[in-house]
């Protein structure tokens, strides 16, 4: 069996949750998850050409996912979720 080490970046979720509500169009969310790249243009052009979809999509996305981590969300390097391990 072929197992691979990726190492990640583990945020609290509920810290997660209320930083992506009250600054999420400010891209905190993008740089929490590693995505500085993102959470730059997300700060400078994408909350207001988007007329404020984005922050709020990128909102639900990490509500719904409140229910399938246990204390904290998890990243990969390039900031994409990763699933959680099942019990």
């Amino acid at each position: 069996m072929n197992t691979v080490t990726v190492s990640t970046r583990r945020v609290n979720k509920v810290v997660f949750v209320l930083l992506c509500f009250f600054l999420g169009g400010f891209g905190v969310d993008r740089f929490m998850r590693g995505q500085v790249g993102l959470g730059i243009f997300k700060f400078l052009i994408g909350s207001w050409a988007t007329l404020g979809i984005w922050p709020l999509v990128d909102f639900i996305v990490a509500l719904v996912k409140l229910g399938k981590y246990q204390d904290e969300f998890v990243f990969d390097n390039a900031g994409k979720w990763v699933e959680p391990a099942a019990h």
